[in-house]
């Protein structure tokens, strides 16, 4: 589903990403993990087409980003760091209008739209204002943007930034689910947000794959103890 072959991204002289290659399969739920500044934004920032690789080629969905970026984009669902909300709407209005951005058929409208509001337990929210939400409601909604056209790819770059306990979990086990159903590449910060969901690990470090791994693999034992995912995290990304 997402294919990335030998890619460079230069800012100036610098190579925020410098000649990485990669294959992520059908139903995979992969985390991406890195310290700031590893260039796992600029990253997906090229998966979804917002920016173009310096060098290298990038297929997702089957489709080469080069040629056919459009095509690509309505099989992905990409949630930002800062969800892109209109703070002037109600959920409802904004589902609407995300909708029908991302070419969701007119009949299907109310029916999509009641799904992703139950989803991402958004139903007693639905006409309030967004500017009067909470920062977790305001994800959730984010999230329900990303998720309404039913793409095949899921990028999600911290989405439980700013939730309480109870919504994490809420929006774990919305991820959980659509394995096999989806791709999805999930980039947080927060390590055992990924050992509970993910089942492969990719870690950035200055521009270049450390380690690329089930995450069994990754968290093996070593003389005679398991590895935790931040010994393994920080043992790759500290020189």
């Amino acid at each position: 589903m997402i294919t990335v072959q030998n890619v460079t991204k230069l800012f100036g002289p610098t190579a925020a990403i410098d000649d990485i290659s990669l294959e992520i399969a059908r139903g995979e739920i992969v985390g991406f993990l890195g310290p700031n500044g590893a260039g796992k934004t600029t990253l997906m920032r090229m998966l979804t087409s917002y920016l173009p690789p310096t060098k290298g080629k990038v297929v997702v969905a089957g489709y080469d980003l080069s040629k056919n970026s459009m095509e690509a984009r309505r099989r992905l669902g990409y949630l930002p760091e800062t969800p892109p909300l209109y703070p002037d709407m109600t959920v409802k209005t904004y589902l609407k209008f995300s909708a029908k951005l991302k070419d969701v058929e007119h009949r299907l409208l109310h029916k999509t739209i009641d799904r992703v509001l139950e989803e991402c337990s958004l139903r007693d929210v639905q006409n309030h204002t967004i500017a009067t939400l909470s920062k977790g409601y305001q994800q959730r909604v984010g999230i329900a943007q990303a998720i309404i056209h039913d793409p095949e790819i899921l990028i999600l770059d911290e989405p439980t930034n700013g939730l309480d306990p109870q919504q994490i979990l809420q929006v774990r086990n919305l991820i959980k689910n659509l394995e096999q159903k989806k791709t999805v590449l999930l980039s947080t910060h927060i390590l055992p947000e990924i050992e509970q969901i993910a089942k492969r690990v990719i870690i950035l470090n200055k521009g270049k794959i450390a380690a690329d791994q089930p995450l069994d693999v990754l968290l093996q034992k070593s003389m005679g103890k398991t590895v935790t995912l931040e010994e393994a995290f920080l043992k790759l990304t500290t020189s």
